[in-house]
């Protein structure tokens, strides 16, 4: 992030790293410049950052502000291109795109077929494919005795679950992991961002039509079994809801996991806490890493349907509002001095890694869910788990989206039965 001149009267204008090389120092840095500043993201698009964690909490919740994509006078007035990679986190139809009635029309179903019911009836197959991978890890380390765990064991991991809760065929898995990782990496051309757009609505109506000819017990028949009536849901916007379930439920719970593991590799008084303690202690561990290092950075956009003053400054009706999730999450305002430090005892636990207002993530639950089911069994099978490479020196996923590192490497040590 670097800021230009400008009046003093004015928000600061600040540039958003696309690439994510530095997050957590390019928001504090953003927030010295104060609660509210300019930002320049990828293309010249820009868009207003709320960086006080009060105020975007407020914010999130005020019905003024809004996450319907027509109210952008923007994209109104011709200004966002059709191929601007971040479009497609903005442009949907479904619930985290809409507002007040047509808001709870579109999550309506999904609140009531995506229950923590049917989460848990996937234990048994969750336990599998954890121990599966556990047991495949070995296999996977190089010559040189390093394995990464994000390549071999968080990537592959959510990606499995929210298929087999929607019922993707098992066939359709890698492609879709690559389509989700086309939309969130900076580094998506143009040409592969509406390929990829092309081909997700192909997947869709090929799945559409499998379950309406033969209704399974999964989600995907669940939600087209409960759409008939007044309200029912488009395609378009069924397909929407689902593409929306399974980018947090695959992105998002990656870098959970990952994050948690890097948080606890690097900070072993608190590795220390975790193995003394009993399975509470683990649910410390996923909500202090959920604070301390969301696994959304920043999140495009919401829009005021009026004038609204921030902090004394006015956001027009109609601007964009970058949500700067991670950032806030370790605001001293909100959790004292020592925000930066992880700490799985922290007093102050209340966080927004899944945002905040009607518009606050479906998936919670379902994050939690994996890495509780991928976090211990990783720990107790490989006691001596440590990191292979200088955490400094770990790279950032491309993206303005997702926040974690883009591999991480570890010796396993010997394996426990």
């Amino acid at each position: 992030m670097t800021e230009s001149t400008v009046d003093q009267t004015s928000p600061p204008l600040v540039h958003i790293d696309p690439l994510g090389t530095d997050r957590h120092g390019e928001a504090a840095r953003m927030r010295e410049l104060g609660p509210v500043v300019r930002a320049e993201l990828p293309g010249g698009v820009r868009m207003w950052v709320v960086t006080d964690y009060a105020l975007l909490a407020e914010l999130a919740a005020d019905p003024r502000v809004g996450r319907d994509w027509r109210n952008w006078e923007a994209l109104r007035r011709g200004e966002i291109p059709d191929d601007w990679p971040l479009l497609s986190m903005i442009r949907l139809n479904n619930a985290m795109a809409r507002d007040g009635a047509e808001h709870r029309r579109l999550r309506r179903p999904l609140t009531r077929s995506f229950t923590r019911n049917r989460v848990e009836r996937l234990r048994p197959r969750i336990d599998q494919i954890v121990a599966t991978m556990l047991d495949e890890l070995p296999g996977r380390v190089g010559p040189d005795g390093i394995v990464d765990l994000r390549r071999h064991y968080a990537y592959p991991f959510p990606m499995q679950v929210i298929c087999e809760l929607i019922g993707v065929p098992e066939p359709w898995w890698p492609r879709f992991r690559e389509l989700i990782d086309t939309v969130v990496r900076a580094d998506t051309t143009a040409e592969q961002f509406l390929a990829t757009q092309q081909e997700r609505h192909e997947l869709w109506q090929r799945l559409f039509a499998m379950r309406r000819a033969e209704p399974a017990d999964d989600l995907t028949s669940a939600l087209l079994a409960d759409n008939d009536g007044e309200g029912a849901l488009t395609d378009e916007e069924l397909e929407d809801t689902l593409w929306m379930l399974i980018g947090a439920g695959h992105e998002t719970s990656i870098s959970l996991i990952i994050n948690a593991t890097r948080a606890l590799l690097t900070h072993p008084d608190q590795l220390a806490l975790v193995r003394a303690g009993d399975g509470e202690t683990w649910g410390r561990v996923v909500e202090e890493t959920l604070r301390w290092d969301a696994p959304v950075g920043n999140f495009p956009a919401r829009f005021p349907v009026e004038d609204i003053t921030v902090a004394g400054v006015t956001i027009p009706k109609g601007d964009g509002i970058l949500a700067p999730w991670s950032g806030v999450n370790r605001d001293p305002a909100q959790y004292g001095e020592d925000a930066d430090r992880f700490d799985i005892d922290r007093p102050v636990k209340k966080h927004m890694a899944f945002g905040g207002g009607p518009h606050v993530c479906i998936g919670p639950a379902l994050a939690r869910f994996e890495a509780m089911a991928a976090l211990p069994p990783l720990f107790a099978r490989y006691p001596d788990l440590r990191l292979a490479a200088d955490p400094a020196g770990l790279s950032a996923v491309p993206s303005i989206f997702s926040n974690s590192v883009s591999s991480l490497p570890v010796y396993l040590g010997p394996a426990k039965d």
